[in-house]
């Protein structure tokens, strides 16, 4: 697929050279700093040096106090008290922090994950009747709760309080709970408004742990789940997200949980953890969970308190987790093949798509893979409890969830963000959805936004890649949403002579590249699925590469090497 390569406006002139004397760092790493926002001595000393000092109050976030002083009552009065949580990555390492937390200090106390096939997402009728049936006199709800209005209500009649820690957008309308913590209510001025829902739950342990006088290194233990839900669940990783995160990473790195560190030798993580291998090996076997079985399962070896126990669930997880590759794979075909054989679906500048027989579990994964192949806004809805349910995917700079606020009328709930969301439908809807999520891309999409782009941090030589330069490169860890991996592009290289094409169908490319055959500083490289490219590259045209930087180690020597993201001739 053609990418479009744009590269990011340089810094302000004034302040790139003002940081560069204050920090006595080179031009390119002070404007790569000025594009990321950090502009002052101050900000780049936070943001190399993170320090737990650094965290917000947390009776900054509007209704902390109302919270500690009902979980305080709950604790004096020994009522029962409900973790409710989502069954995805983030709800189920919400639940895992605040019930392992609590649980220290108070014996009171269960959690509940509702069924994404019985119940579905968020608060359930068939969980507030278990609460109640159970004698639970207080819920926490965790990644969820914030448009539950109703739900809460019948809560309310049947004698429960409610305490909803949430990170989604809320509607027009707060649920009447005790107190509704949640970043981004809108009169709500707590300094960082990204947190993920587990964000928002160890906010809430931090301003009881404050209040109680309990003290602050008991909290740290925690931030191994904390960075896990931070990671999968994409949010940005700047302020105090890339504080919790980098504190996180060390937890993880040093002494993770014994459910964590049952997935980590599962997925065969044998070095320091980065927030990739979080997304792409740890995120989707807690996931897997939730989408196969049941999101308990991820609960349980979350806050497994034994190797024996852990490494059982781990195994039952892990199961899981290829049964969730084979149906995302074979239900990823069937979509794909639909399209293709649609000259009408293939015009369109969204994609919906339903099945009734697709697994509910993966079509969040599907829509993604679509995204993938086709690169246009995506749908993919299946039949669960007698209705049209699905998962929604955007593209660059689309917002996702405008576009189905608009067709609200014709849903009967859906929630999420920018670029992800869920959506729940009558049947009958499915077709006149499809035409007017449609007519909505098409009147507010640009043709750019329908090109992936790779978006380019400078413009660079191959020689300006130093030990030193990349050893600086390495200190903007952790990276992720607002702080990514830094992207360059070198004009005009040339093949070395020592390229060629590897992978068990010559599919991948090794590059060895110079700016100038007479200066000789070699580079290497990885460029995935570009093996096609050889014949081209070996015979000598120059080339433009944009890419990534990376330490390989092989045979005991460390040597960096470009990550291609693009070749352009």
């Amino acid at each position: 697929m053609e990418k479009r390569w744009v590269i990011n406006e340089p810094g302000d002139e004034g302040t790139v050279i003002t940081l560069m004397e204050s920090l006595g760092v080179d031009r390119l790493v002070a404007d790569l700093l000025v594009q990321r926002g950090i502009t002052t001595f101050e900000m780049a000393k936070k943001f190399f040096r993170p320090s737990l000092d650094d965290l917000h109050d947390p009776f900054l976030m509007k209704d902390m106090d109302k919270a500690v002083e009902r979980i305080e009552t709950a604790i004096q009065k020994q009522e029962r008290v409900m973790i409710y949580g989502d069954y995805d990555v983030d709800g189920t390492t919400s639940v895992s922090l605040v019930y392992t937390y609590l649980k220290k200090h108070f014996d009171f106390i269960d959690y509940y994950i509702p069924d994404r096939y019985s119940e579905g997402y968020g608060v359930s009728t068939a969980g507030i009747d278990y609460a109640a049936e159970n004698n639970f006199r207080l819920i926490i709800s965790l990644d969820c709760g914030i448009k539950a209005v109703g739900k809460i209500a019948y809560a309310k009649e049947k004698g429960i309080d409610f305490i909803v820690c949430d990170h989604h957008t809320p509607g027009d309308i707060l649920p009447e709970a005790v107190a509704v913590l949640d970043p981004k209510r809108l009169d709500c001025d707590y300094p960082c408004d990204a947190l993920s829902g587990c964000g928002v739950g160890f906010k809430l342990m931090q301003g009881l742990a404050q209040k109680k006088e309990w003290p602050f290194e008991e909290l740290i233990p925690l931030l191994d789940l904390l960075a896990v839900s931070i990671a999968s669940d994409i949010v940005p990783i700047t302020g105090e997200n890339r504080v919790l995160t980098y504190f996180g990473l060390i937890q993880l790195n040093n002494s993770p949980r014994l459910g964590l560190k049952t997935i980590l030798n599962l997925a065969g993580v044998d070095k320091d953890l980065t927030v990739n291998d979080i997304v792409f090996k740890v995120g989707p076997r807690i996931n897997a969970a939730g989408r196969i079985q049941s999101g308990n399962r991820a609960v349980q070896l979350l806050i497994a308190d034994t190797e024996e126990s852990a490494i059982l669930i781990g195994d039952t997880i892990d199961v899981m987790n290829e049964d969730r590759k084979e149906l995302d794979h074979n239900i990823t075909d069937e979509a794909l093949e639909r399209v293709a054989k649609s000259n009408a679906l293939l015009a369109k500048k969204s994609t919906v798509l339903f099945d009734r027989n697709w697994h509910k579990g993966v079509i969040g994964i599907v829509a993604s893979r679509m995204i993938e192949n086709y690169y246009k806004p995506t749908v993919i809805l299946t039949e669960s409890n007698g209705f049209a349910t699905g998962s929604a995917r955007s593209v660059d700079g689309f917002d996702l969830y405008n576009a189905i606020s608009e067709c609200s009328d014709l849903l009967e709930n859906f929630g999420g963000h920018k670029y992800a969301a869920g959506l729940t439908m009558k049947i009958e809807n499915v077709g006149e959805f499809q035409k007017r999520f449609e007519d909505y891309v098409v009147n507010n999409i640009s043709e750019d936004m329908l090109v992936p782009q790779v978006k380019i941090d400078a413009n660079i030589k191959l020689s300006d890649i130093t030990p030193k330069f990349f050893r600086i490169i390495k200190q903007f860890e952790p990276f992720g949403p607002k702080n990514m991996t830094p992207v360059f592009m070198s004009e005009q290289v040339l093949d070395y002579g020592y390229s060629r094409p590897v992978g068990r169908n010559k599919e991948h490319l090794k590059l060895s590249v110079v700016d100038d055959i007479r200066e000789g500083d070699v580079k290497a490289g990885i460029a995935f699925s570009m093996g096609n490219l050889y014949p081209k590259i070996s015979s000598g045209v120059p080339f433009d590469v944009c890419y990534s930087l990376q330490e390989n180690e092989y045979m005991g020597k460390v040597e960096t090497q470009l990550m291609v993201r693009d070749i352009k001739f």
